[in-house]
């Protein structure tokens, strides 16, 4: 097992189904699913989930200031967490969800020290609320909990099998790459993952996993050290060689 501990960064608009809106109960099924099965390979999970199948940005329904639209978006993560914390005991596995500021007897704030115990437990977390702060997307939240939690790795869940010259669903000539360093990353401007997460992984030397979330086992593939998507870290970029997304 290549990671015994890791916080999986889970896109809002694949609880979304084809449409990637609101929450479709086969595409919340699968994740859940993929989630429980990561804990019984013997990994502790914690999950950040986005709000995006909700809210997607500030002008997507009307006119918003960034602060009111950045607070609808992290009150989206809550919803997500609610019900993928549910249909993860639905499927017999203990999860608890925490959010990074207090709702009332909903959901109680998330607490470090708590959350690593609890995880240890075999319980699945799940981190609603972002990082509690507008302009920071969530993202910086994964890496965040990642750190507070002492994961291993933080593994996005994305669209496409990994990072890309340049975006593959724009320019069908994008070549992946297998690895990627994460100063590589930053200079060339690649958005897979915000700035701000970026650089505070490679200051605390943790790895993150690109992989298609969509694809069956991808997300056990990664555990156990499999081919599959692009490890983004302290190593030297490589091609993944002859792949190219058409």
């Amino acid at each position: 097992m290549r990671y015994r501990r890791v916080v999986l960064k889970l896109s809002g608009e694949s609880l979304g189904g084809a449409a990637g809106a609101g929450l479709d109960p086969a595409s919340l099924r699968q994740r859940a699913q993929d989630i429980v099965e990561a804990r019984s390979l013997g990994v502790d999970v914690g999950v950040v989930p986005g709000g995006g199948n909700i809210l997607r940005g500030a002008g997507s329904i009307v006119p918003l200031d960034r602060v009111a639209a950045d607070s609808m978006g992290m009150l989206a993560t809550v919803i997500n967490a609610l019900a993928l914390a549910e249909q993860i005991r639905l499927l017999g596995s203990p999860a608890f969800v925490r959010s990074a500021f207090a709702i009332g007897s909903l959901v109680e704030p998330f607490v470090a020290a708590e959350a690593r115990a609890l995880i240890a437990d075999g319980c699945i977390g799940i981190f609603a609320g972002g990082t509690g702060n507008p302009y920071f997307t969530t993202d910086t939240a994964a890496v965040l909990r990642a750190l507070e939690i002492g994961a291993e790795a933080v593994l996005k869940g994305t669209r496409v099998d990994g990072v890309y010259t340049d975006d593959p669903e724009q320019v069908p000539g994008a070549t992946r790459y297998a690895q990627l360093s994460l100063d590589d990353a930053l200079s060339g401007n690649l958005r897979f993952m915000d700035r701000t997460a970026m650089a505070l992984c490679r200051d605390h030397r943790l790895p993150v996993v690109v992989f298609d979330q969509t694809r069956p086992k991808a997300m056990r593939h990664v555990l156990m050290g499999e081919t599959e998507g692009t490890l983004v870290g302290m190593v030297s970029t490589v091609p993944a060689e002859g792949v190219i997304r058409s």
